[in-house]
This record gives C-alpha cells, sequence and structure tokens, in this order.
C-alpha cells in the first residue's frame, strides 16, 4: 500500500525554524520527483519546494526561496523541508506529494504528483 505521511508541523513564532519529515512506504522513493505543497484557509494550492531523482536538483518558489531547503534520503525513505525565518504567511496545511515523471527538472503541476500525504498544519504566530 503506497502511503506517505507527513510529521513535524506545529505553532511557532515569527522567526522561527520548523522541520518537516514526509515518510514514504509502499514504493521506491529514489524512483520519483518529490515536492512539497501547501494550502492556505481561502488559498489555492501552492507549490513550495521539489527535488529531482539522482542528482537531487532542487527548486523553490519565489516566496520561500532562500529560507525553505528540501531534501530527501532514500535510504530512509524520507523527504525533508527545513523552513527557516518562518513568517504568519508561511501558515498553512504543508503536503507531500511523488511524481514518477521524467522531466529533468521538476515543477508544481500538481497533475503530474500521483502520490499525496495528507498533510500537516504549520501556524507561525506570535
Amino acid at each position: 500500500q503506497v502511503q506517505l505521511v507527513e510529521s513535524g508541523g506545529g505553532l511557532v513564532q515569527p522567526g522561527s525554524s520548523l522541520r518537516l519529515s514526509c515518510t514514504a512506504s509502499g514504493f521506491t522513493l529514489g524512483h520519483y520527483i518529490m515536492a512539497w505543497f501547501r494550502q492556505a484557509p481561502g488559498k489555492e494550492r501552492e507549490g513550495v519546494s521539489c527535488i529531482t531523482t539522482t542528482l537531487g536538483s532542487t527548486s523553490n518558489s519565489n516566496s520561500v526561496e532562500g529560507r525553505f531547503t528540501i531534501t530527501r534520503d532514500d535510504v530512509k525513505n524520507v523527504v525533508y523541508l527545513q523552513m527557516d525565518s518562518l513568517r504568519p504567511e508561511d501558515t498553512a496545511v504543508y503536503s507531500c506529494a511523488a511524481s514518477s515523471s521524467l522531466n529533468y527538472n521538476c515543477n508544481f503541476h500538481v497533475s503530474e504528483y500521483e502520490y499525496w500525504g495528507q498533510g500537516t498544519q504549520v501556524t507561525v504566530s506570535s
């Protein structure tokens, strides 16, 4: 059974850091492009960070560039999202997703991601 389970969310103050984890089971993580998306109440889902297979090339949205870092550990079947300098506008449910696309680069086209986790809540507030 394919499963993606996110963890690490919580309530933090502005300027703080959090590290989210996405643990995969039921498939070989190393064969998949991985991404983090987020959705805030009343807003559309937004791609945050993605990482390719093999070379591990990454791409970030403009809103998180320089603050968020995505990494992967294909041995442990886990993808991480290190979030630094958090802002109130980062508040959202964060979900990880997996794509079997053979694209050289990763992107945030939702339709290309076959597997999704349930999400973890991140709240940034003073």
